[in-house]
C-alpha cells in the first residue's frame, strides 16, 4: 500500500516587533509597507525578536529609502556570518510610485517617515510598517492620555454593572 505525502508544514513566526513610543509621539497620517534587504543571521535575530525600532527612523536619499537606527542584535550560532554593526543602514524596497509620493509628502513641513511595526507576512518574508507622521505637541500627547483614561473607566463602570 502507497503511503500518501503530506505537504511540509510551514511554521509561521506571527511574532512582531512594534514601535510603542510612535503612536505616542506622532499623528500617524498614511501608513506603508515596504520589505527589507537583511542578511541570514539578521533575520533569525528577527524571528527570536531580537531587534528594537525604539530610536529608528527612515530617510530617503538618492530615490532609495533607508532605515537608520533600527538595533538587531547579532545571531550567536551565525557568529562569523553576522555583519559587522548591529545599528546599520538599512536600505528599504518600495514601488517607485511610493518612493515619489513619500518624496513629495516629506517635503512639506514638519512630516517625517518612522517605522510601526517589523513583521514577517505569510510568506516568511521580512516586512516594515511605515507611517508618515506628523509630531504631537506636548498638549497633544495630554489630551491623548485624557481621552484614554476616560474610555478606561467607562469601560470599568460599564463591566461593573
Amino acid at each position: 500500500m502507497k503511503e500518501a505525502v503530506r505537504p511540509a508544514k510551514r511554521y509561521h513566526c506571527h511574532m512582531a516587533i512594534v514601535n510603542r513610543k510612535a503612536r505616542h509621539d506622532y499623528h500617524i497620517l498614511e501608513s506603508f509597507e515596504a520589505g527589507m534587504i537583511l542578511t541570514g543571521p539578521e533575520v533569525k535575530s528577527i524571528r527570536a525578536g531580537q531587534a528594537s525600532l525604539a530610536e529608528a527612523h527612515c530617510i530617503v536619499r538618492n530615490g532609495k529609502v533607508l532605515l537608520i537606527g533600527c538595533h538587531i542584535n547579532p545571531y550567536r550560532p551565525a557568529a562569523m556570518h553576522n555583519p559587522g554593526d548591529p545599528s546599520r543602514t538599512r536600505e528599504l524596497l518600495l514601488h517607485k510610485a511610493e518612493v515619489r509620493k513619500l518624496i513629495g509628502k516629506l517635503h512639506e513641513k514638519g512630516l517625517t517617515l518612522i517605522p510601526l511595526k517589523l513583521f514577517f507576512n505569510e510568506r516568511g518574508y521580512a516586512k516594515l510598517n511605515l507611517g508618515l507622521a506628523r509630531g504631537k505637541k506636548l498638549y497633544d500627547k495630554r489630551q491623548a492620555m485624557k481621552e484614554r483614561d476616560v474610555k478606561r473607566d467607562l469601560a470599568r463602570n460599564y463591566k461593573a454593572r
